[in-house]
């Protein structure tokens, strides 16, 4: 699939989106960055804004199986993999398959289970593949997990191992909806029986994974590459900052602007793409020193700042002409 087609197929997927639910564009385009970055997106955020419901209509308009798992302190990591059951017909042990199987899986509230059974994510989340008693088993492809947590000031609530954050190659939230955005909440529940909205299907499983492919097309001029590199690396020299952006995570941006120039219709990259997705790629991938912890200083400030440094290289971004 190219560019242009997918660009189309997303734009279907966010107009199904708003049209049942109630929430900034941008908050539905950082959910795609994820997708078209074969990576997974943590949405951070207080109850009641929406979260599941978001992972729930995504699967469905994306036309996937859905799998939802409820992470609890004492959810053990074979709750989610699946465990060994023994056949007494056949005198042996099977291997049954835990909720973690299925194109897209909802971690709700991840950061309320132990750190034990959040390393067992680790393992699917970078490689699509979860390991039992020696065995390892594929998991289904397309592979998207939508994390939510709440934040790590209420109750119940731990904050998650900076391993398994860097994982997330992009973290978001979805807000508060402005008075306007809450009576048009309370005015489609006026009209409907249901009490969450439906979406409509709007893809499938071969169209999400053409869609999938298409951000390998988009060109990215060495200009770029070493802005990106710039960035990262200014994360680890600021003062306030304990630990910068791993190489990983310089990879995830270049994934993720390649991803946004996609969804902008776009078979190249700009400066303004970096930008865009820089808050929500980065910043929870720094660990900030304690006197900045103290002083309360936001990890969107640091990366604001450094972006700000930055000097924005100046390069001709036209599409280029076939011959």
């Amino acid at each position: 699939m190219d560019v242009t087609d997918a660009s189309g197929a997303c734009s279907d997927v966010l107009s199904a989106l708003s049209e049942s639910i109630v929430a900034e564009d941008t908050f539905f385009e950082n959910v795609l960055l994820g997708l078209l970055s074969r990576g997974h997106v943590l949405i951070e955020d207080v109850p009641g804004t929406g979260k599941t419901l978001t992972a729930r209509s995504v699967a469905t308009a994306l036309g996937l199986s859905f799998s939802r798992v409820q992470f609890t302190p004492d959810l053990l990591p074979s709750d989610v993999t699946g465990t060994n059951v023994y056949n007494e017909g056949e005198a042996s042990f099977e291997f049954s398959e835990g909720p973690i199987f299925a194109n897209v899986v909802l971690a709700d509230e991840i950061n309320r289970a132990p750190p034990k059974t959040q390393a067992a994510l680790l393992e699917a989340m970078e490689e699509e593949q979860v390991t039992v008693d020696g065995e390892t088993y594929e998991l289904p492809q397309p592979f998207f997990m939508i994390a939510t947590q709440n934040p790590v000031e209420q109750e119940g609530n731990f904050p998650l191992p900076e391993a398994q954050l860097d994982r997330f190659i992009v973290k978001t939230a979805m807000g508060y909806p402005d008075e306007g955005g809450e009576v048009e909440l309370l005015r489609r529940r006026v009209g409907r029986t249901d009490q969450d909205p439906s979406v409509s299907n709007v893809l499938d499983r071969d169209t999400v994974t053409g869609v999938r492919e298409a951000p390998e097309q988009v060109r990215v001029d060495d200009d770029l590459l070493e802005y990106m590199a710039r960035i990262t690396h200014a994360t680890r020299t600021d003062r306030r900052v304990e630990v910068g952006v791993s190489p990983r995570g310089t990879q995830r941006l270049l994934e993720a602007t390649r991803a946004a120039a996609v969804l902008s219709g776009r078979g190249f990259v700009t400066p303004d793409d970096v930008k865009r997705v820089a808050q929500p790629v980065i910043a929870h991938r720094l660990v900030l020193t304690p006197d900045a912890k103290v002083n309360e200083v936001q990890k969107s400030d640091v990366l604001a700042g450094v972006l700000d440094r930055v000097e924005v290289p100046t390069v001709d971004y036209e599409e280029p002409t076939a011959e």
